[in-house]
């Protein structure tokens, strides 16, 4: 569609190509979409991610949530709490009830009409525990304006709610979902958003059209083509021969190759993702990640600045927490310098060494290369695992049984604040937390390395 096709490292959502615009204004003229815009994505795009009430902890589904739906509130350039469906919103003196007032005149792809009934169903039946916690009441005041009622005050409401931690503000069609169920909802979604659904392919590709009834501004692109292409030398060979337009996570041997050619362009994406160690049996008494000294082993096995250099180009800068530096609240820490002969003293104190078996290694799909590399650092001071790589839904299945033992490259990519970012890793109940408290122990995570891709960081805590 370009005239140079562009090819993205790390992680993005789909936001002001094909949908950014300003307040609505019904005078402006507005040109007919046209033209088809594909993209190459690294992971299977599952139909969970049509439902907006089914996302939590994890940023990927936005890429389709933007395109098929619209939310109260919502990040857009410039501003993370941008008003959308809601035209504005005030806050209680007490700071327990927020009132939202809805656009009017808008209508879902169907034709239903979108009132305040929409947005309590929508919040009802969105998996997002502590927003449901913490509100105690949703009133409908009226066709337009909608109550949340909290028990106390909760300065991160809006945090939780009107950014990437959840799709509980992200509206369905109340009417339409009573209808068809959840399982209809998802074989033909119908949102408020930009583009409306036209197929989807199981592990082939999403296509979406044109909404042009969409509020803020008709869309410039009328076809958009979600393809679903787990290999990156198939995504390049793609973009190469103009299948696509934009590729997602290109390797960074790559890059040189790409940086070649006058037809492409490489870009980082700006993820906020951050790639860290979690220790899955470290509350098991017998587990030697029971044992601090190992922990910390570990933190000097590894050299985050060579594999930032080799993952991302050097763009991850290693740091010391999980919370990216730039979010409120974050704590500005210092990472573990990479020292293996520390670490195998750490080991031999602790009575090991020789090393030992820590047995399996789950890399997040599909940042599998990060994960052997992990496993090599390991290894060359007497740790030994064995890498066990899935597909991105079949892992998020396995995490969420909780279930799972060994190691974890895992990733944190959730938005908003330093509370946001670790509210589905460090409760127990956090869904994307892969193990259970156990009595007597601590309910948070030893997230002991960590190393961000994108222009986030790598880290260690």
């Amino acid at each position: 569609m370009n005239s140079k096709r562009r090819l993205a490292m790390g992680l993005a959502v789909v936001l002001g190509t094909v949908t950014a615009g300003g307040s609505f204004d019904s005078a402006a003229p507005q040109t007919r979409p046209e033209g088809e815009m594909r993209w190459a994505l690294y992971v299977t795009v599952p139909p969970v991610w049509f439902d907006p009430a089914e996302v939590v902890g994890v940023i990927t589904p936005f890429w389709v949530l933007y395109a098929l739906h619209d939310a109260l509130v919502k990040p857009m350039p410039g501003n993370l709490l941008s008003p959308s469906l809601a035209e504005s919103w005030t806050v209680s003196p007490d700071q327990k009830v927020y009132e939202f007032k809805l656009r009017q005149g808008l209508k879902f792809h169907n034709g239903d009409a979108f009132t305040a009934e929409d947005v309590k169903f929508s919040f009802q039946r969105a998996k997002a525990k502590l927003l449901h916690d913490k509100v105690r009441e949703v009133v409908v005041v009226d066709p337009y304006r909608v109550r949340f009622a909290l028990h106390e005050p909760w300065p991160d409401f809006m945090t939780f709610y009107g950014t990437f931690v959840s799709g509980a503000g992200w509206i369905v069609p109340k009417t339409y979902v009573e209808q068809v169920g959840v399982e209809g909802f998802k074989k033909h979604p119908i949102g408020l958003g930009p583009y409306k659904f036209v197929s989807y392919t199981p592990g082939v590709e999403l296509v979406m059209e044109a909404f042009e009834g969409y509020w803020r501004k008709m869309p410039s692109v009328k076809r958009l083509v979600y393809k679903s292409v787990p290999e990156a030398t198939t995504r390049l060979a793609m973009l190469k021969r103009g299948e696509v337009d934009l590729a997602y996570l290109i390797d960074t041997p790559m890059a040189a190759e790409v940086k070649r050619d006058p037809s492409l362009r490489l870009a980082f994406s700006g993820g906020i993702g951050t790639t860290y160690l979690d220790f899955f049996d470290m509350w098991d008494p017998k587990s030697p990640w029971a044992d601090r000294r190992i922990r910390l082993a570990a933190n000097y096995a590894i050299d985050r600045r060579a594999i930032s250099e080799a993952e991302t180009v050097g763009a991850s800068i290693p740091t010391g927490n999980v919370v990216p530096r730039a979010f409120e609240f974050a704590l500005p820490i210092e990472p573990y310098p990479y020292d293996p002969a520390k670490a195998k003293q750490l080991l031999a104190e602790a009575g090991y060494p020789n090393g030992f078996d820590a047995g399996d290694l789950y890399p997040w799909p599909p940042y599998f290369s990060t994960g052997e590399a992990v496993t090599n650092y390991l290894a060359a001071v007497g740790i030994k695992t064995k890498v066990r790589t899935m597909e991105r839904a079949a892992f998020y299945s396995a995490l969420a049984t909780k279930k799972l033992r060994g190691l974890c490259v895992c990733v944190n990519a959730v938005y908003g604040n330093a509370a946001s970012r670790l509210s589905e890793t460090v409760p127990s109940d956090g869904s994307t937390r892969s193990t259970s408290s156990r009595p007597g122990r601590p309910t948070g995570r030893s997230a002991r390395w960590r190393c961000a891709r994108s222009s986030s960081s790598c880290t260690s805590g």
